[in-house]
């Protein structure tokens, strides 16, 4: 019997090469599935909120930053995740009628203040210098975790500002101010100890494009309320308050986030829209040219929401054997009720919509006082000083 031919030695290379070939497609659909699941690139959100403005008259700046924190809040970015500061104190306020409150519109149906707001840097707290080192990460070791940004290179982080401003600078306190050079160098500390992602900043203040214009660290993608030379005008006068309750870009911004759940599909190029001219009055600017994505690709959640990455499973997974099948049923009036939170109430698309209210009319504090002088002084020149003799 003729003895088997031994196998040539390429055989085993050319089986392991094709079983290669297949397995790599078979996984080419994995892959995909993979990347478009991480397409974004993060995993996680954060949100530095601040408004730099003191004093009563300047309550719609207030107004201004809890609305975006209230939206934020809403849309899945818990307070662990949000720095918000906060220069002056309007719902405590002495001059404020409804204490504990503020209402960004004239309607006062939209506290924007709520039960639950967590301020971290509060009256003299908000300085430029604690600015730049929450930012950059260069805070004493004794710091509350709640005042730190302990963001990474996998966060997407949205930094907005409000306040008084002009070219290159932007007030804190009406004491001291931030110039565009200062954001610019700390955005770079960032970029550099990889303490962001994806970074958005918002700033609603007069002249507010100059704020952006020294940026120059990659994916920095920004707006503004108004151009270099503009004004950014206050909207929402409240008779009963005496100031103005939002800006105008900021009231826009809100009414727009008020549309987004956390499954929308909305993107940047929406939110650049949202103002126009007509609108805020002023000329609202965006930059994009160091952002490395497309705006039409970049969903407003990314920034304005809470990343939460699931894996869809077709298995049912029992975490209890004892406890499959059985269901418990509560009594309804053994049911807890919680306390209303301004997220539940009624979006801001509805409210703007509504008629003011009419209110109780009560006569002026001296309008008693001088009715009773002009009834006083009709006596005395009708009748004389002769005839008060009759009257007592």
């Amino acid at each position: 019997m003729a003895a088997a031919l031994p196998a040539p030695r390429w055989l085993p290379a050319a089986a392991a090469l094709l079983w290669a070939c297949c397995g790599s497609a078979a996984t080419d659909g994995i892959q995909d599935k993979a990347e478009q699941f991480f397409r974004s690139g993060h995993t996680n959100n954060w949100a530095v909120l601040v408004c730099t403005s003191r004093f009563w008259f300047n309550y719609r700046h207030v107004a201004n930053t809890l609305s975006v924190y209230r939206s934020v809040k809403r849309l899945g970015i818990p307070d662990s995740h949000i720095v918000l500061m906060l220069a002056d104190d309007m719902a405590c306020n002495p001059r404020n009628p409804k204490p504990a409150t503020v209402f960004s519109h004239k309607n006062m149906e939209l506290n924007v203040y709520g039960d639950d707001v967590e301020v971290d840097y509060r009256s003299y707290e908000v300085t430029v210098e604690n600015f730049l080192r929450v930012l950059t990460g260069r805070i004493p070791p004794s710091t509350p975790r709640s005042k730190r940004l302990l963001s990474d290179d996998r966060s997407n982080i949205l930094i907005y500002m409000t306040g008084h401003g002009g070219n290159g600078f932007l007030k804190f306190q009406d004491s001291e101010e931030i110039t565009n050079v200062e954001l610019a160098d700390a955005f770079e500390q960032m970029w550099q100890k990889r303490r962001y992602n994806e970074l958005l900043f918002i700033i609603d203040t007069c002249q507010g494009a100059s704020m952006y214009e020294r940026f120059y660290s990659p994916n920095i993608m920004a707006l503004a309320s108004s151009q270099v030379g503009e004004d950014s005008l206050s909207h929402q006068p409240d008779l009963g308050i005496g100031v103005h309750l939002m800006d105008r870009y900021t009231f826009y911004v809100l009414e727009f986030l008020e549309e987004i759940h956390p499954a929308s599909q909305t993107n940047m190029n929406d939110l650049f829209q949202v103002c126009p001219r007509s609108l805020c009055v002023s000329t609202p600017g965006h930059r994009t040219d160091l952002f490395q994505r497309d705006p039409q690709n970049v969903l407003i959640t990314d920034f304005f929401g809470s990343v939460r990455k699931v894996e869809i499973t077709t298995e049912t997974v029992a975490l209890d054997p004892n406890l499959v099948g059985l269901e418990i049923r509560v009594p309804d009036d053994e049911m807890a009720t919680e306390p209303l939170k301004y997220a539940e109430q009624l979006p801001v698309a509805q409210i703007i919509h509504q008629k003011p209210k009419q209110k109780d009319w009560h006569p002026p504090g001296g309008f008693i006082l001088g009715l009773w002088a002009l009834i006083i002084m009709v006596f005395f020149k009708t009748y004389g000083i002769k005839h008060m003799k009759y009257i007592f």
